[in-house]
């Protein structure tokens, strides 16, 4: 449905919609239309898309459940950044991480503020702090 919207070159290809290329879905990322969406209207390129969520500058929970969302800061002079939310799926890959859906992607003009850390369990802390011995029984 959302696909006869949008307005597509008669002479191009299926998958491109003038001089934007389509992303597609690889072992380890499912685009949904939403985020082919905004990377046109954005300018955002699948390399860049793939290139934030693979180095991200900044990981924050995403707005909507189970996501993610990464940063990249871009620009030189006028700082911008390029922001990515993605949810992992179930569906592992070859090398054992789990496939990536990404939903949407936008640029934020200028520096985001930062939101709350991501929480980590607070046994976990104590483990990478050195500072508690942990104990686990195993299932009978």
């Amino acid at each position: 449905m959302l696909r006869s919207k949008i307005k597509r070159s008669p002479n191009s290809p299926k998958g491109e919609f003038g001089r934007f290329k389509a992303p597609k879905d690889d072992e380890k990322l499912s685009w949904t239309m939403h985020v082919v969406q905004k990377m046109m209207y954005y300018g955002i390129s699948e390399g860049l898309v793939r290139r934030v969520i693979h180095t991200p500058a900044r990981v924050e929970e995403g707005v909507a459940p189970e996501t993610l969302a990464v940063m990249q800061s871009t620009g030189g002079k006028h700082k911008k950044e390029v922001w990515v939310m993605y949810q992992p799926l179930k569906v592992k890959t070859k090398i054992g991480r789990p496939k990536l859906r990404v939903i949407t992607a936008w640029r934020y003009p200028g520096v985001s503020p930062v939101r709350a850390a991501i929480p980590i369990p607070h046994d976990i802390l104590l483990e990478l702090m050195g500072g508690g011995e942990t104990s686990f029984e195993l299932p009978q």
